[in-house]
C-alpha cells in the first residue's frame, strides 16, 4: 500500500529533481482507476491534458524554471467552476456546456502557480443539498454520506486521487465534506477569492476555497489563490490563545463529536495552547435561519428563469429551497441582510475585546458523517461563519467512537487568513491525525 504524498513533500521532490510531475500525475491517475468506479468523485478526468502539462512543467524544472508553490501538483476543480475546455455542469442536466469558456480567475491563478488541472470533481446539484452519487471512503460499505456540496473534491483528496482540490462553501460545503472525509479545508475571508466564473448560489455567502490532506498543504494552495505571502505563513507561531465556543456547538453536538472535541482540546492544552471559554454574541440562534433566508432568496433569483421552465429537472431539495426563496418578501430579505451586517459587527467586536484570541475553536460538525446517502449532513455548525464572512480552517482531530473522522474548526479574525493558517498548523502538528480511509489500500 502506497502512503499518501503531501503537497509539501511533492514540491520538495519536484524542486530537487527526485520526483517528476509526470510520475506524480500517473500516481494520481492510478488511484483514480483503482477507486473511481466505487466512489464517483470525478465528472471528467483530463488524462492527456494533465500528462502534457506535467511533461511541460517537468521540462521547465530541468531548465531551472519554477512557476510557483504548486509547480507540478495535480489538483481537482469542483464542477461549478469554469475550466477552459471543461465548462461546469454543476451536477445538473440543465447547464449549457460552452467549451469556449476561459478559466475562472481562480483556476488561472492555480495554473500561474504551476498547478496541473487534473479534472472536474463531482458537486451536489447546483452546489446545494440534493446528494451527489459520491461515496465516503471511510465506510467500506459505502453507505455514509461524504457530505456536500464539495463531495467529489473531499473524496478525491482523501483517496489520493489528487493532492489538492477546489471546492466552494455557501453554508458548509467545504468544511463539512472535508471533516466527514478526514481531510483539511480552508474557507478564506469572504471576498478574498473572486467568484467570477463560479456558478453562484448566493452572492452574499459564496466562498471558494481549497481542500487538502493537511494544513501545510492548504498553505501552498492559498499562496496561489489569495496571494498569501510565504513569509507571512512562515512566521514562528507561539502556542495560541483559543476561545472555546461551548454554548450551542458543544450543546448541539452528539456524544461522539463531544468526546472527540474534548480529547482534541486536552491535547492542545497539553501542547501549550491557552484555551478559555468564550460566549457567542446575543441572538446567535437567529444566525442560521437568517443565513438560510439570504441563501434561498438569492438562489431563487439565480434560478428563476430555468426553474419556471424546467421545474421537473430540479431535485426535490433544491426545488423546495427555490420555492421558499420565490415566496419570500423583500422585507424579509432586507431584514436578513441587516442582521448579517449586525452579526459581522458583533464578531469583529468579539475579536477586539480585552481578550484578543488568535482563533475561536469548536467542533466542525454536529455529528460524524451520517449513515445515509439521502442527506449531505447539517450545515448549522459551518453556516454561521459563512454568514459572518470570517476565515475558517477545519482540521481532522481523530476517529470518533463510530470509526468515522471527527474534526475541529478554527475561526479567525476578518482578513487575517495568514495568522489563522499559522494557528491551524500549530494545532494540526499537536493533533497529528494520520489515519487513512479503509478504502485506501483496497
Amino acid at each position: 500500500m502506497r502512503e499518501p504524498i503531501s503537497i509539501f513533500d511533492a514540491c520538495r521532490g519536484i524542486q530537487s529533481g527526485r520526483l517528476a510531475p509526470l510520475d506524480l500525475v500517473e500516481r494520481c491517475l492510478e488511484r483514480i482507476r483503482r477507486h473511481e468506479d466505487r466512489v464517483h468523485a470525478w465528472v471528467v478526468v483530463d488524462e492527456e491534458g494533465a500528462r502534457r502539462a506535467a511533461q511541460r512543467l517537468g521540462e521547465e524544472v530541468a531548465h531551472g524554471s519554477y512557476r510557483g508553490p504548486l509547480h507540478g501538483i495535480p489538483v481537482g476543480i469542483k464542477d461549478i467552476v469554469d475550466v477552459q475546455g471543461f465548462p461546469p455542469r454543476a451536477g445538473s442536466p440543465l447547464t449549457e456546456p460552452d467549451a469556449k469558456r476561459s478559466d475562472a480567475p481562480l483556476v488561472a491563478a492555480l495554473r500561474r502557480g504551476g498547478a496541473i488541472i487534473l479534472g472536474k470533481t463531482v458537486t451536489c446539484e447546483f452546489a446545494c443539498f440534493d446528494p451527489s452519487p459520491t461515496r465516503n471512503p471511510w465506510d467500506p460499505r459505502l453507505e455514509h454520506t461524504p457530505g456536500g456540496s464539495s463531495s467529489g473534491s473531499a473524496v478525491a483528496v482523501a483517496l489520493g486521487m489528487c493532492l489538492g482540490a477546489i471546492g466552494t462553501q455557501t453554508g458548509g460545503s467545504l468544511v463539512r465534506p472535508a471533516s466527514y472525509c478526514g481531510v483539511a479545508a480552508a474557507k478564506p475571508t469572504f471576498g478574498r477569492i473572486a467568484t467570477d466564473g463560479v456558478v453562484p448560489v448566493s452572492h452574499h455567502l459564496d466562498h471558494p476555497g481549497p481542500i487538502a490532506r493537511t494544513v501545510r498543504d492548504l498553505q501552498y494552495m492559498l499562496r496561489c489563490v489569495i496571494d498569501l505571502e510565504e513569509i507571512e505563513l512562515a512566521k514562528e507561531t507561539a502556542p495560541p490563545w483559543l476561545g472555546l465556543v461551548e454554548d450551542f456547538f458543544m450543546e448541539e453536538a452528539d456524544g461522539p463529536i463531544r468526546e472527540a472535541t474534548g480529547a482534541a482540546i486536552r491535547t492542545l492544552r497539553e501542547g501549550g495552547a491557552r484555551i478559555e471559554p468564550v460566549s457567542l454574541p446575543e441572538g446567535f440562534t437567529e444566525v442560521h435561519p437568517m443565513h438560510w433566508r439570504i441563501m434561498v432568496v438569492e438562489a431563487a433569483a439565480v434560478h428563476r428563469r430555468w426553474f419556471d421552465a424546467h421545474r421537473d429537472a430540479y431535485g426535490p431539495v433544491i426545488s423546495a429551497m427555490l420555492d421558499e426563496g420565490l415566496a419570500a418578501s423583500a422585507v424579509d430579505y432586507a431584514e436578513a441582510l441587516a442582521h448579517q451586517r449586525a452579526f459581522r459587527r458583533q464578531m469583529a467586536a468579539l475579536f477586539n475585546r480585552d481578550r484578543p484570541f488568535d482563533a475561536l475553536v469548536m467542533p466542525a460538525t454536529d455529528t460524524t458523517a451520517p449513515a445515509s446517502l439521502a442527506t449531505t449532513g447539517n450545515s448549522k455548525f459551518q453556516a454561521p461563519w459563512s454568514y459572518a464572512g470570517l476565515p475558517v480552517v477545519s482540521i481532522p482531530c481523530g476517529l470518533a467512537s463510530d470509526g468515522m473522522p471527527a474534526a475541529i474548526q478554527l475561526v479567525g479574525r476578518h482578513g487575517d487568513d495568514a495568522a489563522l493558517v499559522r494557528t491551524a498548523q500549530w494545532c494540526e502538528e499537536r493533533l497529528d491525525f494520520r489515519e487513512l480511509p479503509p478504502l485506501w489500500g483496497t
